[in-house]
């Protein structure tokens, strides 16, 4: 049903390196400029029967939603000023065997100019791969990246990561 729904339905394709995921790592999506980008992720996750995490606000994950969440992959992080966000995420990856922890490093659905940069940090600390996907709304393709490792020079990777997703469209264009 949702390999009809997602191919035949909404006609989009998947490519890339989505046979060869690492049991660890993070995933980073992009451009996020619409609620409709989860649905979407949601049904590539289940077409290429990888288990895929993400993170929610601890306020998130109260009864009943909580169920939903964890059934869904989400992990309750606590975002407060106090506490290191970085180094909880990071920790998860030595509980687990198998952890892919998918982040939208804008933050949010809206324009930026900026990408958060707790996605680099997480990696680095738990010293696995970065793994680039691509939400192309204008060709309906999710592009799955290799997996890049993290060096020493930020700028530098950060510059590689950006450049995976040149000119690429999320859904509402204007937000990309």
């Amino acid at each position: 049903m949702i390999n009809f729904l997602f191919f035949k339905v909404f006609k989009w394709k998947i490519s890339g390196n989505f046979n060869f995921l690492p049991k660890k790592c993070v995933i980073i999506v992009a451009p996020h400029t619409h609620w409709f980008d989860f649905i979407v992720c949601v049904m590539v996750r289940k077409i290429i029967k990888f288990k895929i995490n993400f993170i929610g606000k601890k306020e998130l994950f109260i009864f009943p939603l909580n169920i939903f969440m964890k059934y869904m992959g989400g992990t309750a992080v606590d975002r407060n000023s106090k506490s290191n966000t970085v180094e909880q995420i990071s920790k998860m990856y030595y509980k687990e065997n198998v952890f892919r922890l998918a982040l939208s490093p804008e933050g949010t659905r809206k324009k930026v100019e900026k990408w958060k940069t707790g996605f680099y940090y997480i990696a680095k600390k738990a010293r696995v791969p970065v793994i680039c996907v691509s939400l192309n709304y204008i060709e309906k393709v999710v592009n799955f990246s290799q997996p890049f490792k993290t060096s020493s020079d930020f700028s530098k990777d950060i510059d590689k990561f950006r450049g995976f997703f040149n000119g690429i469209k999320g859904k509402i264009v204007e937000y990309s």
